[in-house]
């Protein structure tokens, strides 16, 4: 089992969501972040003072899978998310020791 973090834009958000159910893909944790990449945030003006925004707003989504739809899952992320533009994000993939469904006590494959 692998878990998928993959860090968007937030428009993109829907796009995501409604490809990964498509493909058959249920159940992610979806939460609002800040960070920055390569980006460095950019600069605003309010009431005409220039101000830095360092850290910009993304959605990051956790996902777990089966090791056998890691790259599908991905592919899936990445079309759904690319604007080809600075700051579309990015996606992290790490194994998954365990998992225990809390109501009925199933662990592993069958708790995704």
């Amino acid at each position: 089992m692998k878990k998928i973090e993959a860090i968007i834009k937030p428009f993109k958000l829907e796009d995501v969501k409604e490809a990964l159910t498509e493909a058959g893909i249920t159940g992610m944790t979806v939460s609002d972040v800040k960070g920055y990449g390569r980006q460095q945030g950019h600069s605003e003006l309010y009431r005409g003072a220039e101000y830095v925004v360092d850290f910009l707003p993304k959605i990051k989504i956790e996902l777990i899978v089966a090791e056998g739809d890691v790259d599908n899952t991905i592919n899936i992320i990445i079309d759904a998310a690319k604007t080809g533009k600075i700051g579309d994000g990015k996606i992290f993939v790490s194994s998954v020791e365990k998992i225990v469904r809390i109501r009925t006590g199933e662990e592993d494959e069958e708790a995704i």
